[in-house]
């Protein structure tokens, strides 16, 4: 592998394109239990529910032969390596695995308040935004803008509430508290979550109409914290390359190591935009989140949806495919697991599958169970001919490829 000067133009002509599938774990991780998740498994338990899957894109680059899955059996010729990651990090919420993914492991989960948020907290923000707020409980986005929305058009008070997840959410109609007020109102709750409080992600959720009929805009946004660590991200910019984030990639790593972020409106959205990229983007990095699994599906326990998401997702994988050139690595992943055939609607502490193609690959071969998510962000840095100092092992020599043009 060829070190590179830290912030020098490299030559490399090379991409790495990474596709993760937000939520779609293959399978309860050893220490599972300990989370309340023994028995998880989204990607094999949705396949079941619904009485198998059809994924022939994503089967003939060797899903299947990952773990069972119904509907989609293993490939005699996988097109793709595979194997699954292991999660080192504590916790299992979706900032903790794209951080991990990229070579930094967080040893602490970030916090979670199943009854609501501290007085202290609450007060401290009602004071510096100059008004009361409501909620301030563990609730569905959508419902609870449902049983508080009159009461928020009367006062015009935030409405304050969280999940199972690390999250400090601010939802606001859009006729009674601006958007840019929004904004400015979980800017001012970040700077407030620091310390033993350093929830992962506030996150501001606009919503439009009337009562019976309120909807959540795409206006959401997240304010997260910043990676603790220099991430591979990080290190592939500095070497000179480009960095394009799609989905919610750009706020999960604070926009950090990203040169620039296309947010996207659903899954198909960030495919289009992820195809645009592969199209006309240069060397460097392409970094995608599809969260409709996890945001739509996983946490609401709606396995036919979920199950219909991975086929639309599969029927894509061709029009990834045929617009990479043969010097393009694609990896698809996932960041965690949110069975939707579980009790409870939080993430599950699972593997995360793991597929790697190039063109030039005859036949995929084993990766086996890696020791880390971070090992993917390795070997996208090896490929790149990036030295970097963070966790996780390449697995490009396993690939039968090497680290130079």
């Amino acid at each position: 592998m060829r070190a590179v000067p830290q912030g020098r133009k490299m030559a490399s002509r090379r991409r790495a394109i990474v596709v993760v599938l937000d939520s779609v774990g293959v399978g309860a991780l050893p220490d599972a239990g300990d989370y309340g998740d023994k028995g998880a498994n989204t990607l094999a338990n949705t396949a079941r529910a619904v009485g198998g899957l059809s994924l022939p894109n994503l089967g003939a680059l060797g899903m299947g032969n990952i773990i069972s899955v119904e509907g989609v059996p293993p490939s005699r010729s996988p097109r793709a390596c595979f194997g699954k990651m292991r999660e080192v990090s504590a916790g299992k919420d979706t900032i903790i695995g794209h951080w991990e993914l990229m070579g930094v492991v967080s040893p602490k989960p970030f916090p979670t308040y199943p009854r609501g948020f501290p007085k202290v907290i609450i007060e401290t923000l009602q004071r510096r935004i100059g008004r009361r707020v409501l909620g301030n409980k563990p609730a569905s986005g959508t419902q609870i803008i449902n049983d508080l929305g009159v009461e928020h058009l009367r006062t015009g008070y935030p409405i304050v509430y969280t999940s199972a997840d690390s999250v400090f959410q601010i939802a606001a109609h859009e006729e009674v508290v601006s958007v840019h007020e929004l904004y400015h109102i979980c800017a001012t709750a970040r700077e407030l979550l620091k310390g033993k409080h350093s929830v992962a992600r506030v996150i501001a959720r606009p919503f439009v109409g009337r009562p019976g009929d309120f909807r959540r805009t795409a206006r959401r946004r997240d304010f997260s914290v910043a990676p603790p660590g220099r991430t591979v991200l990080d290190y592939v910019q500095e070497a000179g390359l480009g960095v394009w984030a799609v989905g919610k990639v750009g706020e999960i790593f604070a926009m950090r190591g990203i040169a620039e972020s296309i947010h996207g409106e659903g899954n198909m959205d960030c495919l289009d935009h992820t195809v645009k990229l592969i199209r006309k983007a240069g060397p460097g990095v392409i970094l995608v989140n599809l969260v409709d699994f996890d945001m739509l599906w996983g946490h609401r326990n709606d396995a036919e949806a979920y199950a219909q998401g991975l086929v639309e997702v599969d029927g894509r994988i061709p029009q990834l495919i045929g617009h990479m050139k043969p010097s393009d690595l694609l990896i698809v992943t996932a960041d965690h697991g949110c069975d939707p055939t579980m009790p409870g609607t939080d993430h599950s502490r699972e593997y995360v599958p793991l597929l790697a193609y190039n063109k030039r690959l005859v036949r995929g071969a084993r990766l086996g169970v890696r020791k880390s998510f971070a090992d993917a962000g390795k070997t996208v840095a090896d490929y790149l001919g990036v030295a970097c100092e963070t966790q996780g092992s390449s697995f490009l020599r396993t690939m039968g490829l090497s680290g130079r043009e």
